[in-house]
């Protein structure tokens, strides 16, 4: 941004950064354009800005055409506790790394661009469902491909990025690609803990409950994490909060088993719930 650009052209660049669709970036854009100074010192500036323009407008057209070919957009369904995409260069082992964690049907091949459109998958993490997405290669000027802007829209709507990559260079192009895209990471080095990794990064809990003299319940509940009792009785079941008396926790968390707690207790990864209604 040049010096002296002004608040609302500074305001348009963040809005184009933050944008999800074409439209939105078109639409920063032109804001941009008509806000930025036109004086010699930014000549360069302009130029940036109106070859943008024209890429978006061309993206634009094509979305429009693929939409009325197809009759569909392209947007991901959101399911289970959270959503994770896989996004790595090409042939980083992303195909790989998605049959691994939830045996889906994907194919993996040597051969460059194997993923054309997003692959989906259902992680099974202790009887939590994580949906996973695939996301098809990331390379140089990702936002501006055909695909580029709806996938960064999926990217962005998700809850954790796991970032697959063969060597330093290749991590820094995916940094530079997603640099405005602001969704927490983890690294996959081919770990054998790349599933307790994924969940360690996730702002979720898991708490089973259980029924007086029985064993817990399966499978648990995803909670937020600093999620508490009251919480965990909105989820489970209405009557749970409005006839709730007291609540007992068992666990690795707790100063003893069957400790007696209210509404406010703060849950923990791994508590076991059993709840006690009033009559």
């Amino acid at each position: 941004m040049p010096v002296n650009a002004g608040v609302e052209y500074g305001k348009a660049e963040q809005e184009f950064q933050q944008a999800n669709s074409i439209q939105e970036k078109l639409q920063a854009l032109k804001k941009m354009w008509s806000t930025v100074p036109k004086h010699k010192s930014s000549e360069g500036l302009q130029k940036e800005i109106k070859t943008k323009i024209s890429k978006y407008k061309g993206l634009l057209e094509k979305e429009k055409k693929k939409k009325k070919s197809s009759g569909k957009s392209l947007s991901i369904k959101k399911e289970g506790a959270a959503t994770l995409c896989i996004v790595g260069t090409v042939n980083s082992g992303k195909s790989t790394l998605l049959k691994k964690l939830t045996n889906a049907n994907v194919e993996i091949a040597p051969y460059p661009f194997t993923t054309k459109k997003p692959e989906l998958g259902i992680l099974d993490y202790y009887g939590i469902k994580l949906q996973i997405v695939e996301i098809p290669a990331i390379v140089k000027n990702f936002e501006y491909s055909e695909l580029g802007p709806s996938m960064l829209a999926i990217i962005r709507q998700s809850d954790l990025l796991i970032i697959t990559f063969k060597d330093k260079e290749e991590l820094k192009l995916i940094d530079k690609e997603l640099v405005n895209v602001n969704v927490s990471r983890v690294y996959y080095y081919n770990q054998d803990n790349i599933k307790d990794l994924i969940w360690n990064n996730l702002n979720l809990i898991k708490v089973y409950t259980k029924q007086h003299g029985k064993e817990k319940d399966y499978p648990p509940v995803a909670l937020k994490k600093n999620s508490s009792i009251k919480d965990l009785a909105e989820k489970v079941h209405k009557d749970f909060l409005r006839k709730f008396d007291f609540a007992r926790v068992f666990g690795n968390n707790v100063k003893f088993q069957s400790q007696r707690v209210g509404l406010n207790y703060k849950l923990n990864d791994d508590d076991i719930i059993e709840f006690h209604l009033k009559d």
